[in-house]
């Protein structure tokens, strides 16, 4: 007895040592079932070995889940994908399968504010990470920050390779917050490096044509444009705003409630919708009690 108990002591010791917290935990339990199934050892050792890999797997997909910034409540799951238009639909159904990260494509999405773009391009970002991709969500503003502190402090370039271990970037809202020069040039820095080596995913509420209202010089715009254009897939939503549709069902429904709501037309004295009759003066009350 003394020799069970140490051999599982000193196997649960060298599990430790190895990093299989998954073996560990649940050795004992498929040997049991090994037992009772007949399994071979190769089985029972290749039940472990794919447990410990399962859960390995997970975790890893968490963790990159939470370094990539994209919020879980934006998924694939909560997409309306019915509102997007046919070509549109394609192409997001096309993006999933993470492929033009492979080809350092860039996903350039343009519309209108409130036409999904933002949560269109995070849904994506969720299930590549998924499939093992790792991906960045920032905001172009916070983003500029960033990139400003880092020229500041002379690590620019430590930044951007850091930026670089990520398969694709994205960039939400590009010229949504007006920049100055010195702000969308340390950008236009961080594209450069990016072309052909990592792909970035942008939304925009603005063409190509107001671009240089962005990058406040023509050269620099021109230059911008060609690096992402150039190995590029270009989604148009131009659909209505999601949230001013949301906005309008929802006063719709609230109008709805209060045509069908019983005695609508008729509210009773005290309900709170017809103030009550005034009340009788002291001389009025006076005369009642006289007659």
């Amino acid at each position: 007895m003394s020799r069970a108990v140490d051999v599982k002591a000193e196997l649960t010791q060298s599990l430790k040592y190895l990093h299989l917290p998954t073996v560990r935990q649940c050795y004992e339990e498929v040997a049991r079932q090994a037992e009772r199934e007949s399994l071979s050892y190769e089985r029972y050792l290749h039940e472990l070995v794919q447990r410990e890999c399962e859960e390995r797997q997970e975790n890893r997909i968490t963790k990159m889940l939470r370094e990539s910034q994209l919020r879980l409540e934006k998924s694939l799951e909560a997409f309306e994908t019915k509102r997007l238009p046919p070509k549109a639909a394609r192409q997001m159904r096309s993006l999933l399968d993470g492929s033009f990260l492979e080809r350092t494509d860039n996903v350039l999405v343009f519309g209108n504010p409130g036409s999904g773009k933002t949560h269109m391009l995070q849904a994506i970002g969720q299930e590549l990470v998924r499939r093992g991709h790792r991906m960045l969500f920032i905001t172009c503003e916070m983003l500029v920050q960033e990139l400003l502190i880092a020229k500041r402090d002379l690590k620019l370039s430590r930044l951007i390779k850091k930026y670089s271990r990520y398969e694709g970037m994205i960039i939400d809202d590009l010229g949504y917050i007006r920049q100055t020069r010195e702000e969308m040039e340390v950008v236009f820095t961080l594209l450069a490096e990016r072309y052909e080596r990592g792909s970035v995913l942008l939304t925009s509420n603005l063409p190509f044509s107001k671009w240089e209202g962005i990058f406040k010089d023509p050269m620099t715009t021109a230059a911008a444009i060609d690096r992402l254009v150039h190995h590029s897939i270009i989604v148009e939503l131009n659909i209505p705003s999601y949230r001013l549709e949301q906005a309008r069902n929802n006063v719709q429904a609230l109008g709805d409630e209060l045509t069908l709501a019983p005695g609508a037309g008729e509210a009773a004295s005290g309900s709170g919708l017809r103030p009550p009759p005034p009340a009788a003066s002291p001389k009025e009350e006076v005369d009642v009690v006289s007659s």
